[in-house]
């Protein structure tokens, strides 16, 4: 799970970054995109959330009915009980 970064005005952002905040990179990269995250579901409107789980919903009605039934029985015996 490594990220290699080639642009080397990233990495001098990221590392003044995490001096800054005197912690890691990683925790530094985890910290601003969790951040961004946050900014970003807080910034969508109700009609970019619906539409965005539209497209979700339209995604996986196109997948193929695959006839399973998968109830409580199904479960169950995945897990031999």
């Amino acid at each position: 799970m490594a990220f290699h970064v080639r642009d080397p005005e990233t990495d001098r952002i990221v590392r003044q970054l995490a001096a800054t905040k005197g912690t890691s990179i990683t925790e530094a990269i985890r910290a601003a995109c969790d951040e961004a995250l946050k900014t970003a579901a807080k910034t969508m409107t109700k009609e970019e959330r619906h539409a965005r789980m539209r497209a979700i919903r339209e995604e996986l009605a196109r997948l193929p009915d695959t006839g399973v039934k998968t109830d409580k029985a199904f479960f169950d015996a995945l897990n031999d009980e």
